[in-house]
């Protein structure tokens, strides 16, 4: 197996490639010489990839909220008026051009609400909820993720790739599949989009193979027990998929968390659950109630989704790779255009802890049926 530290490590397909500006550079010690490293490479790149061109389409859709501690969120950095705030989780359909010359289908972030359910953190929040009678407060679902396709005239069997930025709260038999039940359930899962595979960093991967106890609270437990092996597509470091998306390791959040990177016609835009809000990227334009003070004071340009910290440096590096990537919003100039696929949701309720900025859904391009899996 090739060592995942290597950013210049391949993809199990010829159809992905790596990205050689990012070779190396999370090995460069001393930390603070990282962090540079990491940005002088995120420039280099951030020119090459935007003049390869852009993808024909991207779409997101909100599949459901559900409730989040406020200071996870923000990495403690809020007034604890609220303890607990809803997020709301993204799906992106995204079309492209792969290097093959054929036009591709990714499906990013296609939850599944009663998998994430079973992850031990959400289980016994759940179970405190229904006691208090509480979980309609932060609890909403908007749609399922394999009824989005065929609304958008596109069958679940065209889609090519799955992926997710890291796999807390997913319970991968529900989406791809199992050769054996689920616990208390009479027959195997079928995929919800039979032709897919999953693109998972290798580490993510091996995070179920042997689980450290600070990571335990945020996995499904047997969440990936029968999911066969032809289903997935493991890699190492950051890998381009084809033309306008790449997928970038941002180690930090999680061993194997990559980040979804889109060239459209209003430039460069990345997703990923590193952060909850615009805020998180830009503090210093944060109206949230000691966001942007905090970071002041302790000389910081990022604040991380703090819910586990695996690795707090690699994390804040990681959303420096992100913002250098992101192009500025022709909206709205000053903010960068990074979308979290998990978003702090802007509910009055919830005030003062509600997004200073928020992109709103991504809408670029026409979805078209690939038509190459069958009728």
């Amino acid at each position: 197996m090739t060592d995942p530290a290597h950013s210049n490590a391949t993809a199990d397909t010829p159809d992905v490639r790596p990205i050689p500006e990012f070779a190396g550079v999370h090995e460069i010690w001393p930390r603070g010489d990282r962090l540079k490293a990491v940005r002088t490479a995120a420039e280099r790149y951030r020119e090459r990839f935007a003049a390869q061109g852009q993808v024909r389409a991207i779409k997101s859709f909100d599949i459901a909220a559900a409730p989040y501690p406020a200071r996870f969120a923000f990495q403690g950095y809020s007034v604890n008026a609220n303890p607990m705030i809803s997020i709301i989780n993204r799906m992106f359909v995204i079309q492209f051009d792969g290097f093959d010359g054929l036009l591709k289908t990714l499906v990013w972030e296609p939850t599944v609400a009663a998998g994430s359910a079973e992850a031990p953190f959400y289980n016994k929040l759940q179970a405190f909820a229904r006691g208090m009678r509480a979980e309609r407060l932060f609890v909403k679902y908007y749609n399922d993720p394999d009824k989005i396709l065929p609304s958008l005239g596109l069958r679940n069997e065209d889609v090519d790739y799955v992926s997710f930025d890291h796999l807390h709260v997913q319970d991968v038999r529900m989406i791809m599949g199992s050769d054996k039940p689920i616990e208390g359930e009479a027959a195997p899962r079928e995929p919800l989009f039979p032709n897919a595979k999953l693109l998972v960093h290798r580490k993510e991967l091996g995070t179920f193979e042997s689980m450290h106890p600070m990571q335990w609270a945020w996995y499904v437990e047997r969440g990936m027990d029968g999911v066969p092996t032809e289903r997935l597509e493991a890699f190492d470091g950051d890998v381009e998929l084809g033309v306008g998306v790449s997928l970038l390791w941002t180690p930090g959040h999680t061993d194997g968390n990559h980040s979804l990177v889109v060239n459209t016609p209003d430039g460069i835009w990345v997703s990923s659950e590193n952060g909850m809000a615009a805020d998180s990227w830009q503090p210093e334009l944060s109206k949230i109630p000691g966001v942007r003070q905090q970071a002041a004071f302790y000389g910081r340009e990022v604040v991380l989704n703090g819910n586990t910290l695996e690795d707090s440096l690699d994390q804040y590096d990681s959303m420096v790779k992100e913002k250098t990537m992101a192009s500025p919003s022709p909206r709205d100039p000053k903010w960068l255009q990074i979308i979290p696929s998990s978003e702090c949701a802007p509910w009055k309720r919830q005030w003062p802890v509600v997004p200073t900025h928020s992109h709103g859904g991504l809408d670029y391009g026409t979805i078209t049926s690939t038509a190459r899996h069958g009728a």
